[in-house]
């Protein structure tokens, strides 16, 4: 039956889609910060996951000339997988809706703001940390459904090359989703309710994700990303905010000034970013204009 949450859910993961189709990742990552503000995690989550499981093959198939040079590194992460998942599925299926919503975008906002931040520390001992890293990314994902940002940034971080990125991204995504929706069948989390919400789902991911393919051939893919992570802590620190006050954490409207605050900081991160960005430019055209000069 039609009415204005499941409306609001196709063109929520329109938008989705469209950051999927152009970074590889970002469908949760815009999709569940708002949608949580009118699901709960355990009607959401279910339907998310079966479409992603889809969605994670795609990516993995479209740079499958690269999976040869990652599957090994990433091994360690995704068999850190395994027990992350079967904890965060028994979390979800326990704890109050209310606070898995304030749990989610508290574990949310930060990895957000690193992302936004354009955090690197690449990490030596690789294997025995990408074990650990993988069991709290499982966690996290059978929790939420996201784990774009924190995967990001780990890989980001060891250097990987774009089609090699996107490769590893793929195969961790469509491991971690395959492996979730077997343990949300398992302990009886699928409903009528989370299935009903998929045909107003597939539609916006079928339209949105060859938009996105298309924008990130005429967009700076960094420049994109900046803008998505930007739109995300706006929500995640407004969802946050609510939650605070209908949990009665913060009685007051001062529960706000986590919304404020986060918005301050990121558009710091913002003038950072682009007065960066046009630093460089400059810097190149100069350096272009210096040759030009000096040629014979």
């Amino acid at each position: 039956m039609t009415d204005s949450r499941t409306v609001a859910l196709a063109v929520i993961t329109l938008l989705g889609a469209i950051v999927n189709g152009a970074l590889g990742y970002g469908f949760s990552s815009i999709t569940v910060p708002i949608a949580l503000l009118f699901l709960a995690n355990r009607v959401l989550n279910p339907a998310l996951v079966l479409i992603e499981v889809v969605l994670n093959a795609y990516v993995l198939w479209n740079n499958r000339d690269a999976f040869s040079n990652v599957w090994r590194r990433v091994m360690p992460m995704v068999a850190g997988l395994v027990p992350g998942i079967a904890v965060g599925t028994a979390i979800l299926s326990r704890v109050n809706p209310g606070w898995l919503r304030f749990a989610t975008f508290v574990t949310l906002l930060p990895l957000i703001l690193l992302q936004a931040a354009g955090y690197r520390r690449p990490i030596r001992s690789e294997r025995s940390v990408s074990l650990v890293f993988g069991g709290g990314l499982g966690v996290l994902y059978s929790v939420t459904t996201i784990s774009g940002p924190p995967l990001a940034i780990m890989l980001n971080n060891q250097g990987l090359a774009k089609k090699d990125f996107r490769a590893a991204l793929g195969f961790v995504r469509l491991a971690e989703s395959s492996m979730t929706a077997v343990a949300y069948a398992y302990v009886g989390l699928y409903s009528s309710t989370s299935l009903a919400l998929i045909p107003w789902i597939v539609p916006s991911i079928l339209i949105g994700v060859p938009i996105g393919a298309f924008i990130i051939q005429r967009v700076r893919p960094e420049t994109f990303r900046r803008i998505c992570m930007s739109f995300d802590a706006w929500v995640v620190a407004f969802g946050l905010s609510r939650l605070l006050k209908e949990l009665r954490l913060v009685e007051s409207h001062a529960a706000y000034l986590v919304l404020v605050g986060v918005g301050m900081l990121d558009i710091w991160l913002l003038y950072r970013f682009f007065s960066g960005s046009i630093a460089t430019a400059s810097n190149h055209r100069d350096g272009t204009m210096d040759v030009t000069h000096t040629a014979p």
